[in-house]
């Protein structure tokens, strides 16, 4: 028998959001976030000579420089307050979640609930603010180097005083979009770090595919190629949204109880592991630490000074070489295994079924059931894992031969895919919420006639 929340989960649609006051504000604010966040990409940063840095970029859009201001809404490539996005707080996350695997005063903080939270997010913006200091002073020294075809500088005035302001400028963008990120979370719908990633990737959509469609008109790429494109996208959405809803359902009983003078006959439930319990974030982490370190490097070997090992190095781990998609297939492996064993921990699952009475059929309960779910969840990773890693990879390399947009690629579709699935299925979750008030007022009304 389908119980209450199938049945409202079932009759979900978007019709009722009218109804609900509370998703509507949600929605609503999360919008105005969302906007505010977009103007922002579009205030430069001072001293910076919009012409030059245009022409210097269009000579590296295909690039890591490229990717990355894909990722960032085109804020790099007008070099603007927001040019490092909230990848600094990205890359400080990653080092937070390694420092609680390897130090216990750390891990300890993790099982401290609320509390311990709040203490990790502190260290964490506390780490972001130095990274983002690390990186905006290495734009700051990149930009001085760069010069355009005709030798000019795109910085109007270098020196110390720049340098300043680059990064007191770039260290508030990126603070504030943390900030904004935040306010998404707690007070709008969604997860305000995917949000802003999406949002800055669906901007540059329409201008890849007008790219995309004025290289098939002049000729350099075939109608067959964009037919081949325009499958491979609507293939790997199916892929994304199959897979991602994919759960392995493990069945856990529970014994007979006696309540009262009544004796209750055992239940049965499932637990639900997903193939891929990562989500986006393999993906991201893995970009994060590829794409930033890289832009500052590859700004540095583009000035005329620079030298040859650098350049040589900078071409090497470009976008689509074999070493730069090695290095991000295998980051990508790694960060799957390592995030799912920090989301998900056996022995503390396996110890919570114990003690509310529940059990894997066929299984002993404590270390056997932690050490089978542990099993299953190795499994399921191993196969999460290789999907997301030729899902992100493979289409890069047909990308890259063709020299199509990197935001028609398989990592974009799939950071936009699963946002999206994650977004919908919170806005669900708030009109079951709000039809059960309903339901609830529905019945007090009643007791209360009666």
């Amino acid at each position: 028998m389908a119980s209450l929340s199938d049945k409202l989960a079932s009759n979900v649609n978007f019709s009722a959001i009218s109804k609900a006051e509370d998703l509507q504000k949600r929605i609503w604010f999360t919008l105005g976030i969302l906007i505010v966040y977009r103007l922002g990409t579009f205030i430069p940063l001072p001293g910076i000579d919009a012409n030059i840095m245009g022409e210097i970029f269009a000579q590296n859009a295909n690039g890591i420089i490229g990717m990355f201001d894909m990722f960032a809404g085109g804020a790099l490539s007008r070099m603007t307050i927001f040019a490092l996005n909230i990848m600094p707080y990205i890359s400080a996350s990653i080092i937070m979640q390694l420092c609680t695997a390897v130090f216990p005063s750390l891990g300890a903080l993790k099982k401290e609930g609320e509390s311990g939270y709040r203490k990790i997010n502190q260290y964490t913006r506390y780490l972001t603010v130095f990274i983002t200091i690390l990186q905006g002073y290495g734009i700051a020294v990149g930009l001085e180097a760069l010069t355009s075809s005709t030798g000019a500088s795109a910085v109007i005035n270098p020196g110390w005083m720049f340098r300043f302001t680059t990064v007191v400028s770039l260290l508030g963008g990126t603070m504030f979009i943390v900030w904004l990120g935040d306010q998404i979370t707690s007070r709008g719908i969604g997860n305000g770090s995917s949000l802003i990633i999406t949002v800055g990737i669906i901007s540059g959509m329409p201008g890849a595919v007008a790219q995309t469609l004025e290289l098939t008109r002049v000729g350099q790429i075939s109608p067959f190629i964009l037919l081949l494109l325009v499958l491979m996208a609507i293939a790997l959405i199916f892929i994304v949204v199959m897979v991602e809803r994919a759960q392995r359902r493990i069945v856990i009983q529970y014994p007979k109880r006696q309540m009262g003078g009544r004796m209750y006959s055992g239940e049965s439930s499932h637990l639900p592991l997903k193939i891929n319990p990562t989500g986006v974030i393999p993906p991201i982490f893995a970009s994060s630490l590829l794409l930033l370190p890289m832009t500052v490097f590859n700004l540095s070997a583009s000035g005329d000074n620079a030298p040859e090992w650098m350049s040589a190095v900078t071409s090497f781990l470009s976008h689509g070489q074999p070493l730069y998609l090695i290095l991000y297939a295998g980051l990508i492996i790694f960060f799957a295994f390592f995030y799912a064993a920090v989301v998900f921990n056996p022995e503390d699952t396996a110890e919570n079924l114990k003690k509310h009475g529940g059990f894997i059929a066929g299984i002993r309960p404590g270390k056997s059931t932690a050490d089978y779910l542990d099993f299953v969840m190795t499994r399921l990773l191993v196969v999460g894992a290789l999907y997301l890693a030729a899902l992100c990879v493979l289409p890069e390399i047909l990308i890259f031969k063709f020299s199509v947009p990197f935001v028609l690629g398989g990592t974009t579709l799939l950071i936009v895919v699963s946002v999206t699935i994650d977004l919908v299925s919170q806005v669900q979750s708030h009109l079951i919420a709000h039809q059960y008030e309903g339901l609830i007022r529905k019945a007090k009304l009643k007791g209360h006639l009666k």
